[in-house]
């Protein structure tokens, strides 16, 4: 349902013009940096003109996460085309618990008929002390940011020696230089893969656009990183990251952004792959712009994509209209990090054996922090209560709760596992 308005909070519309207004959802968790969830923190949404009201007040459950609420947002037709008009709404959100430091985002971004996931990394202390702000820019596509400097698709090997990696792995976490590579005094941010790519194509791309669109730009962010990551890029010019927050050198990449969830479940179902060209070893550097502010021969344009999407254009379609008919869409053999890598097929009632008892046990383990999610026997078949435990499971972290442990279930339960477990360094 959507929000009722009163007549003393401008955020919220009068019934009679509920029918023209646009509206977006919000969904806010707070975890320590475990993934841990932390029950029972306040969230407060206000307006960056109006931060003394309150629009919303919202307590996370035992999952960590808030109710999803609907908030008004611009009509989804300012992000069709190229607009003056900022196509999103803009909300700060502060995020509260006893015993840790505060959160505040400061201009988080709200897409119409999309759902808006934030997420606040609390970090505990006992003593009063200054909260963690993060002030979001504009939208890379609706502000003004300096383009990509061009680079050639494939790295030479000689002029670094060799390279280290022996195959295309895909990595556990990378290191974000926020800023440009010049820029010693800027931050460097250890962040995991998965949420590093979110949070690129969250800043890169209009989460309303075509389903194909998204994944081709997603795929393109993909190579592009893992490019960065096989070659070592940075680490062969003396540097000690991997990747940059620059749009003129790499992504845009924004510390403590919202992401959304149809771009998650994209990059969840896909993670482990990247663009190749045939006899090249190397994820091809897919470089691209915008297509409105700057022209980019040979590379994709993010607006052309999108209106590629709009024909029907197949994911595949869209990224050889750009770079060529020879580029095709390959998968890493390993992720880094993760207990057991995926099996191959999916896991659903009667099925057995090993890879089943694998996802029970961390079912199991992962129930120690989420207490929704039943426990179940690790006997190494999936009948109902296992079922059960991976609908809860999907319900919790934004998949499709259908109870099937597919490709983008199987990791992120791993995912999960890994941190609440300590298993990984975080």
């Amino acid at each position: 349902m959507k929000p009722v308005i009163t007549s003393t909070n401008p955020y919220r519309v009068h019934p009679a013009e509920m029918g023209t207004q646009s509206f977006g959802d919000l969904r806010v968790r707070a975890t320590n940096a475990r993934l841990e969830p932390i029950t029972q923190a306040t969230v407060k949404i206000t307006a960056p003109d109006d931060p003394n009201t309150i629009i919303d007040q919202l307590t996370t459950n035992e999952s960590g996460f808030t109710d999803t609420i609907s908030l008004p947002a611009p009509s989804e037709d300012y992000s069709m085309e190229p607009s003056t008009v900022q196509p999103y709404a803009i909300y700060n959100i502060d995020i509260t618990a006893p015993n840790y430091r505060s959160v505040t985002v400061n201009g988080a971004e709200l897409f119409p008929n999309v759902t808006s996931l934030q997420n606040a990394t609390l970090i505990p202390q006992p003593e009063p002390a200054e909260g963690v702000l993060y002030v979001i820019p504009p939208h890379t596509l609706f502000g003004d940011f300096p383009p990509k400097i061009p680079e050639a698709e494939i790295k030479p090997v000689a002029e670094t020696g060799e390279i280290v990696l022996q195959q295309v792995v895909v990595p556990e976490f990378v290191i974000v230089h926020d800023g440009p590579p010049s820029d010693s005094s800027a931050t460097n941010y250890y962040v995991r893969y998965r949420d590093y790519i979110k949070n690129v194509a969250s800043s890169e791309i209009y989460a309303t656009w075509p389903e194909n669109t998204i994944y081709a730009n997603v795929l393109a962010i993909l190579s592009f990183t893992m490019n960065r990551v096989f070659t070592e890029w940075y680490r062969s010019q003396g540097h000690n990251f991997t990747i940059t927050s620059s749009t003129a050198y790499d992504h845009k990449w924004v510390n403590g952004r919202n992401i959304y969830d149809n771009i998650s479940f994209i990059v969840d179902s896909v993670f482990t792959n990247y663009l190749s060209r045939p006899n090249v070893k190397q994820p091809i550097l897919t470089q691209y712009c915008d297509g409105n502010q700057m022209q980019c021969p040979g590379w994709m344009t993010q607006w052309g994509s999108k209106s590629l999407g709009d024909q029907g254009y197949s994911t595949i379609d869209i990224l050889r209209h750009f770079y060529g008919n020879s580029i095709y869409i390959n998968t890493a053999t390993e992720v880094s990090g993760v207990p057991a890598s995926w099996p191959g097929s999916n896991l659903t009632i009667g099925s057995r054996g090993e890879p089943v008892r694998t996802i029970q046990e961390q079912l199991n383990a992962i129930a120690k922090s989420y207490p929704a999610i039943p426990t179940v026997s690790v006997d190494g078949v999936f009948g109902q209560r296992t079922e059960e435990a991976v609908r809860a499971f999907q319900s919790i972290f934004d998949l499709p709760a259908n109870g099937i442990v597919d490709f983008p279930t199987w990791y992120k339960i791993s995912f999960i596992y890994v941190a609440v477990t300590r298993i990984a360094q975080l």
